[in-house]
């Protein structure tokens, strides 16, 4: 209903990015600018999209010196891991892809996010 005015999106789609309480933090649904943007605040949505690029960037430069030191080191450097997928080769198409490892239904209902980075 009314979709016409909600960009021509169908309902579906519009309610595809809805909230959803007891989902992990880092949930795409819980992107603050994605939240302002939805709600009109163009301006503020923008400045918020501006600092989560920002932290995704100081943290990636983080885990890259982090490496880098490591390297030079001669210690070990645990890489960045998905919580929750691995990356493995398909046996049919023998491509990489990120495959479900499990875990995040049983954080989902402990409503344990302790392993959750802080992304937004």
């Amino acid at each position: 209903k009314y979709a016409e005015n909600m960009y021509y999106f169908s309902e579906l789609a519009l309610t595809l990015n809805a909230p959803e309480n007891g989902t992990a933090p880092t949930d795409s649904r819980r992107r603050p600018d994605q939240r302002l943007m939805e709600n009109g605040r163009w301006d503020e949505a923008n400045a918020e999209k501006q600092r989560l690029e920002e932290k995704q960037r100081l943290s990636r430069k983080r885990r890259e010196a982090e490496a880098a030191r490591a390297t030079e080191d001669g210690t070990p450097c645990d890489p960045y891991k998905p919580l929750w997928f691995e990356r493995r080769k398909d046996p049919v198409t023998q491509e990489l892809a990120h495959v479900y490892k499990g875990g995040y239904w049983e954080s989902k209902e402990k409503q344990d996010w302790s392993l959750c980075p802080d992304i937004f």
